[in-house]
């Protein structure tokens, strides 16, 4: 179970302009850079498909720092596919400040190599899709059962990007492997066509009983009615708060997808801070600081 004290490196504030007040956690944001020479686009991929065309970690401090963010989670893009050397590389400019989860090749015969040796360089997840794929068969992998036995040894979370439909297989999943961390990305996308279902938000709070098992509130831009300031998710959003608890929920922009056209980074900090009127101030400070804390900035 996550429940280490916490031992870190401390941040390397000055570098980033964070200062001292920026305590939150953003628990999910992509990175890339225009430098093609040295950090090339996986096959696939080309320069027009980059938009933004750039988005360092310089960027996203301009928006982290006013809204009183000082650490982040950053997720490997798919633009690099398996090759997350941009995203170690930054890991490693700035310490203190990130912690990565990585992309790799699920398929192979030992993953759990790779895991280990990540791990060694501020790895603390792995990403794994379910979208567009055949659930149940994929997680029957022997690569991916894998990847969830060594999550278990290592304490290294499975974060999740998934549908709604994909709930029972991770379910299953959790049930074969309770000591591995498994994180929902974005509540499941539940909400993504427009429309709440009671019976998703039903099978994502299914998954409370998992004590392993973690939800990311994120990406309120690609949810319900997609318009700020977001207060259509707040239901969904208790639901799934009194299931888990705040201990397991975690705040995470999507950056830079959250700074498309008519939405911004304070905002989704304001769905938090602003107007989950059900959630003490302690509570909140859990969803937007302690519990990615706990679960990506312990080792």
């Amino acid at each position: 179970m996550i429940d280490v004290p916490l031992h870190r490196r401390s941040p390397d504030l000055e570098a980033t302009g964070m200062g001292t007040i920026q305590k939150h956690i953003d628990a999910h944001v992509h990175v890339w850079t225009p430098d093609l020479a040295n950090y090339p686009l996986t096959a696939g991929y080309e320069r027009g498909n980059m938009q933004p065309p750039s988005f360092t970690p310089e960027q996203l401090f301009v928006h982290a720092k006013p809204a009183g963010v000082g650490r982040v989670v950053l997720i490997q893009m798919s633009y690099y596919g398996y090759d997350n050397r941009y995203m170690l590389d930054m890991i490693d400019q700035y310490p203190g400040i990130f912690a990565g989860v990585a992309v790799i090749n699920d398929q192979t015969d030992r993953p759990q190599d790779e895991m280990r040796s990540l791990k060694k360089r501020g790895v603390v997840g792995f990403r794994l899709v379910t979208l567009g794929l055949d659930s149940d068969n994929w997680f029957q992998s022997r690569g991916l059962r894998a990847m969830w036995k060594c999550g278990s040894e290592e304490q290294l979370a499975m974060s999740m990007l998934s549908d709604s439909d994909a709930l029972p297989s991770i379910d299953r999943m959790c049930e074969r492997f309770p000591e591995t961390p498994v994180v929902v990305d974005h509540l499941a996308r539940i909400g993504a066509d427009g429309k709440i279902r009671e019976r998703d938000i039903q099978q994502l709070c299914r998954l409370a009983r998992h004590k392993q098992t973690f939800v990311k509130v994120s990406a309120f831009y690609a949810l319900g009615k997609k318009q700020p300031p977001y207060r259509d998710l707040v239901p969904a959003i208790r639901q799934v708060f009194d299931a888990f608890g705040p201990q397991r929920l975690m705040w995470a922009s999507d950056c830079p997808f959250q700074l498309q056209p008519g939405h911004s980074y304070q905002e989704s900090v304001d769905l938090v801070t602003k107007h989950l009127d059900f959630a003490t101030a302690e509570e909140k400070e859990w969803i937007l600081t302690q519990t990615a804390e706990r679960l990506f900035f312990s080792r």
